[in-house]
Formats: structure tokens, C-alpha cells, sequence
């Protein structure tokens, strides 16, 4: 079975859901709230824009796909695929970058590769397609199902501040790794994604009251 988390009513079920299926989060949705549901554009567009934040801070991601998305208008892969690549450096990207975004064009333009299909897949086989790609690591596979395709068992183990709201949320000695993560999460399924949400919720619900305790990944 697999859940899509589209709307705030959407995620409001699953956290409670979540809550039959583990007690130990009760406390943890009494600090956090009831998180706020995280959308972004789905398609090449959504996931231009993660590529275009990668290991940058809010800001500067912002700035950069900004001047991006401005310059190719309206967005699509076949502006980006007969781009020069001079062009797209100009506007910030670096050489890394922009060899993503040209492999993921080529592969929408050749119909090798569909975004939104990866919605209704296993979370898991989705997570396989995507960093399968050239460039796509497995934070932005995570990201880009969650935040763009509203997949509601996507489980972003990379993510620095779901490891560390789940060390002190679940009284773990240390962060767990991204190894760890998976069978940490195994109770969950098929509401991981709904749980990484709390699980943000919940660290800048911490952060606040105990400061600064850990960097979230960018």
C-alpha cells in the first residue's frame, strides 16, 4: 500500500496513525505539534531545485535556483538539455551541477526516465531509480519523493536533524547512522515519510528550548 501525504488533512492522519503503531511517539507529537505538511513543485522542475541546493545553505540555494528558474522560462528539460554549459556556470551552478541536470534531461527527453510515476512505486524501488541517476545522491532521492511527490513512506536516513531529533526523541546514546536508520524505522512503514516530518517538527521544537544541537543537512 502506498499513502501520498498531498495535504496538511492527509499528513494529520498518518502522525496519528503513526501514534497507534508506536506509542514511544506520543511524547515526541506533544513537543513537535502537528507538523507542517513540506511541498515542492513535482517533475524536472522540483528536482532541478534540489539538485541546485545541494550542500548549500538555505540562502544561497535560494539565490542560485532563483536566477536558474528565471532564466529558463517556462522550466523544461529540453531548455536545459541545449544549454551551454558556460550559461547555466554563469548563473552559479558548478561543474558537478550542471552534468546532473544535463544527464536527468537527456534521460526525460529520451522517455528513459518518469518522475511522477515513481509516486505509486514501493518507496524503496523509488529510492533505487533515483540514485541510480547520475549526480543523485541519496538524501536528494529522499527529498525529491517526499517534498514532491508526497510519497508517504519515503525515509530520508541521511537527513542530520532526523538523526539527531531521534537520538534524544528516542533515547539513543548516540546519532544513529544511515545504516542504523532503516531498522529504526521498520515499525513506521508505510508511514516513514509522515514520521520524518514529526521528526523535523520535533528538532526545531528541541532546538528551541535547548539551543543549537546539531546541523541539519542541507
Amino acid at each position: 500500500m502506498t499513502v501520498h501525504l498531498n495535504t496538511q488533512a492527509d499528513l494529520d492522519d498518518a502522525i496519528k496513525a503513526l501514534v497507534k503503531l508506536d506509542p514511544r511517539l506520543k511524547p515526541v507529537v506533544k513537543i513537535a505539534g502537528m507538523p507542517a505538511l513540506r511541498r515542492r513543485d513535482p517533475g524536472f522542475t522540483g528536482l532541478a531545485a534540489i539538485v541546485c541546493g545541494q550542500q548549500l545553505s538555505v540562502a544561497s540555494a535560494a539565490a542560485i535556483w532563483g536566477r536558474v528558474s528565471k532564466s529558463f522560462d517556462p522550466f523544461h528539460h529540453d531548455a536545459i538539455r541545449r544549454a551551454r554549459a558556460d550559461r547555466l556556470g554563469r548563473l552559479g551552478l558548478s561543474a558537478a551541477k550542471i552534468k546532473t541536470l544535463k544527464n536527468l534531461a537527456r534521460e526525460l527527453g529520451a522517455e528513459r526516465l518518469n518522475l511522477e510515476v515513481l509516486a505509486n512505486e514501493d518507496a524503496d524501488a523509488a529510492h533505487t531509480t533515483l540514485t541510480a541517476l547520475h549526480g543523485i545522491g541519496p538524501w536528494t532521492a529522499d527529498i525529491y519523493l517526499l517534498f514532491c511527490l508526497g510519497h508517504g513512506d519515503a525515509w530520508p536516513a541521511g537527513d542530520l536533524a532526523v538523526q539527531e531529533a531521534m537520538r534524544i526523541g528516542l533515547g539513543l546514546e548516540a546519532r544513529p547512522t544511515p545504516k542504523q536508520m532503516a531498522p529504526l524505522a521498520e515499525p513506521w512503514r508505510p508511514l516513514r515519510g509522515a514520521a520524518a516530518h514529526l521528526w523535523w517538527a520535533y528538532y526545531h521544537a528541541i532546538k528551541k528550548r535547548e539551543g543549537v544541537i546539531g546541523k541539519a543537512a542541507k
